[in-house]
């Protein structure tokens, strides 16, 4: 068995629990999602909580995150995403689950997280300094695997109102990431659904949101029926990985598919 990580994202959380998006309690979705996590894969060794954390950028949303992350019992490693404030979520965050460091050894792998997040925009950017510490990171451990995460989608991934709001400089990360070969998967959230592809041998993939999910390939925003989930990921020695979806069987929500955002 490989080392486990599960990819918890979009949990679009708000102060007041009970509040709802478009119709959707995300903290009752959050909760369902994290106990079928505990329940489907118990003692993982790692979990990447990939922005979007609140929906308001709330210290109680990111207080109630921590309280149900803690549930999972793993260390936690996260990154902000557009709905993000990351100094109030760096103060809710901060008990000894949920590790500051943005890259960690685990087994023969290397994470190494991102911040793509640009404050007053939804688009999201890896800044230089950024590209530069991923650089310094790849290259202090070749002989490790990599798997690097951000939030923002850094291709285009079939829908058009979405694919407007990804990485806006995807050419410079892909310049770092193809000087590295041994960078095995491109992991992100943002667009709350399931995505991959290959772009020679990198594995590029995407999650559900814990809440509400956006309708694959639409050209307007458009709002899916597919239930709320979250990503597992067994990495092993190797260099290989096993990966997939699990999402809440039962699960009642109609969605307001005459919204036009949120």
């Amino acid at each position: 068995m490989g080392m486990r990580l599960l990819q918890i994202t979009d949990t679009h959380l708000f102060s007041n629990g009970g509040e709802t998006l478009l119709g959707l309690d995300t903290g009752a979705s959050f909760q369902s999602v994290v106990d079928l996590a505990c329940r489907e894969f118990p003692a993982p060794d790692a979990v990447l909580a990939t922005g979007d954390l609140a929906q308001d950028a709330s210290l109680p949303a990111y207080r109630d995150l921590a309280a149900g992350l803690e549930r999972i019992g793993a260390p936690v490693y996260w990154i902000p995403g557009n709905h993000d404030d990351q100094s109030v979520a760096a103060a809710a965050l901060s008990d000894p689950f949920f590790r500051p460091e943005r890259s960690f050894l685990l087994g023969r792998w290397q994470v190494v997280l991102l911040d793509s997040a640009v404050p007053g925009h939804v688009g999201g950017r890896v800044s230089e300094r950024e590209l530069e510490r991923l650089e310094r990171c790849l290259a202090a451990h070749p002989g490790h695997h990599a798997l690097v995460t951000l939030h923002h989608q850094p291709v285009p991934v079939g829908s058009r109102w979405l694919d407007a709001l990804g990485l806006d400089n995807a050419e410079a990360l892909f310049g770092v990431l193809d000087r590295h070969a041994n960078v095995r998967v491109l992991l992100w959230g943002h667009v709350h659904q399931e995505y991959r592809d290959r772009r020679g041998g990198l594995e590029l993939i995407s999650s559900p949101s814990t809440c509400l999910q956006f309708r694959p390939g639409s050209r307007d925003f458009s709002i899916d029926e597919a239930h709320p989930g979250f990503r597992w990921l067994e990495l092993h020695d190797d260099g290989r990985f096993d990966t997939g979806v699990v999402r809440l069987r039962e699960f009642v929500y109609i969605p307001d598919k005459g919204a036009v955002g949120y």
